[in-house]
């Protein structure tokens, strides 16, 4: 996609979005949120904050003549200092998206034709009841399975808790972040969680492997990265791309796709070889250094050399360059790092490069996050259940799993093991994307007596619900708090700032209802969402009507560096941070992290890698007018050599098939020198195939429909992403 200059983004996309709203043939609920008033020429601003992804930045609404008219940052918020990225920005476009879905859906077709009747919520929620309960009966409430995203997810988790379900997970553990913070753990006894605490602020040195800052927008780090571009801060990139992050690079290393893993052990190797490692933090909190060093000792620069296709003078070069500037130096633990199925080992291995530069807890290293404490509600007690997880994850087949694992859930489904699981119920997650294989999801699906899907647009595992239920968008209900961690523990409040534009409901306000429907009213004793969210904030000692105003409650700074008074502790069994894991060698895994090959690409093929774009978040904004039209379609980056030889242009149209026979929708080329020879690289999320996705309908190709072969990763049940080869078909 070209570049799109801000200014010339938002001409364009207002330009766009009233031509969308004018073709989709319906206008939206001219209103506000409850309780507001009429107005005429007046603005009403509201706070409340962002769904648009998962940072979750705080925002203000402004309604213009009763009309929802645009969407911008909150100054008072801690994760956008009054800055919003394209995609909250283009919140507004999601509010007046045509394709919503408006009213309850109920299949009367066969799964997966998307024929249907529209249904009153009273007649929808007493079906769902009636399936859960036969479910119940027969088979008890473990059957039933949770697969959830977003933070809307909340009361629906707690009533499905309440009825007894125990197998939920999302997709941002095993498909994105769980190997990041299980490698984390066992170094330092602590995960990471959201934001990472990464002091990119003070930082002197900033190494980013995989982690394209810049592309996927994490806001305040994206601030952050620019202010450190600006500062001339020292900048390497490893990926096989040349990303926008590695345009601001000092070092760029191209490592051939599955050897990071390589590279890290050579750079611990170099810098314990050389000196170059913090002594004094390692004497102080180091566990088992000596059994470390003689594990990394055979992983020189020049074997790493061979086998990441980066030259060892490269390498020294950046591993000196890094090390020069510890401990104020950061080695971005990245997220959605679940490419190549060991990847908990490879985070741990990033986790003990930090170690030995004793970045822990320090200024312009990683800091630990401060919180603050809000009051919970007094909800009942879940109840006990004899029968365990269906996925593993207490431990019975993933040891250091802390989340739910989709996939595992996914096998039960299929295999009916160790019980039959025969209700999946979806909130705001795409899982025919999210999931490697989306093969053996419709397979589960075939398996399922009740299948439910809450979302706001028509997502394609939609298409195979037997009910469907419309979400609100975030700028239309109240969810529960955000207390967030960070350099100062916040909490921010979503409250509404219009009203839905047709029979669209809250989450909560389905969680509530559905309870009373099976019978478990109780598990929710409050009237509406003001009188449970007054209640946790005015128990806390905070002012529920200055949280409406300002949207955000700043907590008490904590020490989060050493500079700031922090006294480091860790909650390892050592206590210390572990160079060598007796937990891990106890379980009979590796103690130290150790290089294995990863396959490689058949002849004629070439390694398939993804991302992610700046203006769309996974599948969910696709529809959106305003950020359809800043990227309607993604493209498939070829090294222009290879295309050369491959005899295809630039702009050319081609499909794409895997190794497996999956063969892709149609997605232009991008010949480029910004990416190796022997890969290519698409943004995920595109090729859906949802006919009730009318704006998005089979534009470009879906990364996730040629992810049929992937590894689980033994320690915590990630599973990969990078590990499918293609060939590039020309059009007829």
């Amino acid at each position: 996609m070209e570049h799109v200059s801000r200014r010339r983004f938002l001409k364009v996309s207002a330009a766009t979005f009233g031509g969308a709203v004018a073709a989709s043939g319906w206008s939206p609920l001219i209103g506000a949120a409850k309780g507001a008033q009429e107005y005429t020429g007046a603005v009403v601003t509201t706070p409340t904050f962002c769904e648009m992804c998962f940072w979750r930045c705080g925002g203000i609404a402004h309604i213009r003549d009763g009309k929802l008219w645009k969407f911008e940052g909150n100054p008072k918020d801690p994760q956008c200092h009054g800055r919003l990225c394209p995609r909250g920005t283009g919140a507004v476009g999601a509010y007046y998206d045509p394709d919503r879905l408006r009213q309850p859906l109920i299949r009367v077709g066969a799964r997966g034709k998307e024929e249907w009747k529209t249904a009153s919520w009273d007649e929808a929620l007493a079906y769902i009841a009636q399936r859960m309960g036969k479910i119940k009966a027969d088979h008890g409430a473990e059957s039933i399975a949770l697969f959830n995203h977003g933070f809307g997810q909340r009361f629906i988790q707690h009533v499905l808790k309440s009825y007894g379900v125990i197998n939920y997970a999302g997709p941002s553990y095993a498909q994105c972040r769980g190997a990041r913070d299980a490698g984390f753990q066992l170094t330092f006894g602590s995960g990471l969680g959201s934001p990472e605490p990464t002091d990119i602020e003070n930082t002197d040195c900033l190494v980013l492997i995989g982690s394209h800052l810049g592309e996927n927008m994490h806001n305040s780090q994206v601030q952050e990265f620019a202010k450190a571009v600006e500062r001339r801060v020292p900048v390497i990139v490893v990926d096989p791309r040349f990303s926008v992050a590695a345009s601001k690079a000092k070092y760029w290393l191209p490592v051939k796709p599955g050897t990071d893993l390589a590279l890290l052990l050579a750079w611990m190797n170099l810098l314990v070889s050389e000196g170059r490692y913090d002594k004094a933090f390692v004497e102080t909190y180091g566990h088992g250094f000596d059994k470390f060093v003689a594990e990394i000792k055979g992983y020189t620069p020049e074997w790493a050399a061979e086998r990441t296709g980066v030259s060892a003078d490269l390498i020294r070069a950046a591993a000196r360059e890094f090390a020069r500037h510890r401990p104020a130096t950061i080695i971005h633990p990245g997220r959605r790092v679940n490419w190549y199925g060991d990847d908990a080992q490879r985070s741990r291995a990033i986790a003990l490069l930090s170690g030995l530069l004793g970045n822990w807890g320090r200024k312009g290293g990683l800091f630990v996050s401060a919180g603050m404490k809000i009051a919970p509600y007094p909800l009942p007690a879940y109840p006990k259940s004899e029968k365990p997880k269906a996925d593993g994850s207490d431990g019975a087949q993933y040891p250091f799993a802390d989340e739910g694992i989709t996939t595992s859930i996914r096998d039960a489904t299929l295999s009916g093991k160790p019980y039959p699981i025969k209700s999946w119920f979806v909130y705001s997650t795409n899982i025919l994307q999210a999931l490697p294989d989306p093969r053996e999801t419709l397979k589960a699906i075939d398996k399922l007596d009740l299948l439910v899907v809450c979302e706001t647009i028509p997502s394609e595992i939609a298409g195979y619900a037997d009910v469907v239920l419309p979400d609100t968008t975030f700028l239309e209900r109240h969810d529960d708090l955000l207390v967030g961690f960070g350099r100062v523990g916040w909490t921010s409040l979503r409250q509404p700032v219009i009203a839905p534009p047709h029979d669209q409901k809250p989450a909560w306000w389905i969680a509530k209802q559905l309870a009373e429907k099976l019978g478990i009213g109780a598990c929710m004793p409050f009237k509406d969402m003001e009188e449970y969210l007054s209640y946790r904030v005015e128990k806390s000692g905070y002012s529920w009507e200055t949280l409406k105003k300002d949207g955000v409650i700043m907590g008490k700074p904590h020490p989060i560096t050493v500079e700031t008074g922090l006294d480091l502790t860790f909650d390892t069994p050592s206590g210390k941070v572990e160079f060598w894991s007796e937990r891990l060698a106890q379980a009979g895994f590796d103690p130290v992290p150790k290089y294995t090959e990863h396959p490689l690409a058949p002849a004629g093929y070439l390694r398939l890698i993804t991302g992610r774009a700046p203006v769309h978040t996974f599948t969910r904004t696709q529809s959106n007018p305003l950020l359809r039209d800043a990227m309607s379609e993604n493209e498939i980056w070829v090294n222009s050599a290879t295309a050369a030889r491959l005899g295809l242009k630039n702009r050319e149209y081609v499909t794409l098939k895997n190794q497996d026979g999956a063969v892709s929708n149609r997605i232009r080329v991008k010949a480029t020198q910004r990416i190796r020879e022997d890969c290519v690289y698409m943004v995920y999320g595109f090729g859906l195939n949802n006919k009730m996705l009318k704006g998005a309908y089979l534009r470009g190709a879906s990364a996730a429909g040629l992810n049929t072969r992937y590894a689980t990763d033994p320690l915590m049940g990630s599973t990969s992403i990078h590990g499918n080869f293609v060939t590039l078909v020309k059009e007829a």
